[in-house]
């Protein structure tokens, strides 16, 4: 982060899926045929003098107690065990290497040779993408403690208030009840700045009368949650406000509805379209009798990002899966329809200029009862996020 001083480190999710090590420099190996059946762990030696500054190691024998892996290398003799194992087919993903420096030092040379190398990423990500029930227990920890912050951060706004006080204050409460740190770096956007999709500046005050959008998440034991929140800091929707507010409300709920089996994120972001059009003529920012491609295209326009994402490990999870595919029973997604009028916009009508609303959830694709919404607890029809507003903090 500075000279001498890093980054906290922050394990590859793919290998800490794997393994459970959250240990830096270590690598995994499993082959065999026709299927791998020997599995290989790879870690940094004890080093007394580098654990008087980092912290101490778990070494060969501290990580196969941890992880059950009976095999455990240092990651010095990486390169040599590697040319010693044979084998037609190396699955790696040698483009974008996970370590730069072990994939030059060890890995490179075998890709030179006349192995056959195929992708691996998308095949851990298609497992990934299916949760288990332990895992859904983390992620409802993490929707949880979430919520709890949401609450709480609410409670806190009385009026004019700095982004970067609720920035804290979200941050606070998230560590504070068990979360190991901030998902990504929460977007604070209070008034016109709304607007600003990936705004993360954080540092404004925002005005008695004027909205916030808090778009924020936790991370629990390596588990994510990723839920958007847009109120009144006065407490108090306006009129106006609030019509905005349940227009965005009535198309997420609708969207959460077609959380099913067998229907794709790209479906319900084709859905989400279409109902945001019938928003905008319902709300008057089209003008009576626009037809449905036009009502499509200016919802394109006033909500220019996808419906939702894969969630799990990382808030944008699993990159390698199409949202085009069917959605399965275990699988983990966001659903974050919002409308945002710039300032600047002068196609639509002066008094919707500046106003910004985002509300996305957590959910977990089930067979049976509809979906599990992990972000469930965190305030969201008009009374109930004026009555968080409202609360006295104790």
């Amino acid at each position: 982060m500075t000279n001498d001083i890093p980054y906290p480190f922050h394990q590859n999710q793919d290998f800490l899926y794997l393994t459970g090590v959250l240990e830096p420099d270590c690598a995994l190996v499993m082959y065999g045929s026709p299927r791998p059946d020997r599995t290989l762990l790879f870690v940094p030696p004890r080093d007394p003098a580098r654990e008087l500054w980092d912290g101490p190691r778990s070494g060969r024998d501290g990580a196969a107690a941890l992880t059950g892996i009976q095999t455990v290398h240092s990651i010095e003799e990486l390169g040599s065990v590697l040319k010693a194992v044979k084998g037609p087919v190396l699955w790696y993903d040698g483009s974008q290497p996970a370590h730069s420096h072990l994939h030059q030092t060890h890995v490179r040379p075998l890709l030179e040779g006349q192995v056959s190398v195929r992708p691996l990423r998308s095949l851990i990500h298609t497992l990934r993408a299916m949760k288990s029930p332990a895992e859904v227990e983390l992620m409802k920890q993490a929707g949880s403690i979430t919520a709890h912050a949401f609450r709480k951060t609410m409670a806190s706004c009385q009026g004019d208030v700095d982004e970067a006080l609720i920035h804290a204050k979200f941050d606070f409460e998230c560590r504070a009840h068990g979360a190991n740190f901030l998902a990504y770096p929460p977007v604070v956007a209070g008034g016109k700045r709304a607007n600003t999709l990936h705004y993360i500046n954080n540092n404004q005050i925002i005005k008695d009368g004027e909205m916030v959008l808090l778009d924020g998440g936790c991370e629990y034991f390596g588990y994510v949650s990723d839920v958007t929140r847009t109120w009144p800091v006065s407490g108090k929707f306006t009129e106006l406000q609030q019509c905005v507010y349940e227009a965005v409300l009535e198309v997420q709920l609708a969207c959460l509805s077609l959380c099913v089996p067998g229907v794709s994120l790209d479906h319900i972001y084709s859905s989400m379209l279409t109902l945001l059009g019938k928003q905008l003529l319902q709300l008057g920012v089209l003008p009576h009798g626009t037809n449905h491609a036009d009502a499509l295209k200016a919802a394109r326009r006033y909500c220019p990002h996808h419906v939702g994402h894969y969630l799990g490990m990382d808030v944008h999870d699993t990159p390698e899966l199409s949202r085009s595919q069917p959605l399965q029973a275990g699988m983990a997604i966001t659903i974050e329809p919002g409308l945002y009028f710039s300032e600047d916009d002068e196609s639509c009508p002066q008094h919707f200029r500046g106003l910004g609303v985002r509300i996305e959830d957590d959910v977990v694709i089930r067979e049976q009862g509809g979906p599990l919404i992990l972000s469930a607890h965190t305030p969201k029809s008009v009374c109930d996020v004026e009555m968080a507003c409202a609360q006295v903090e104790g």
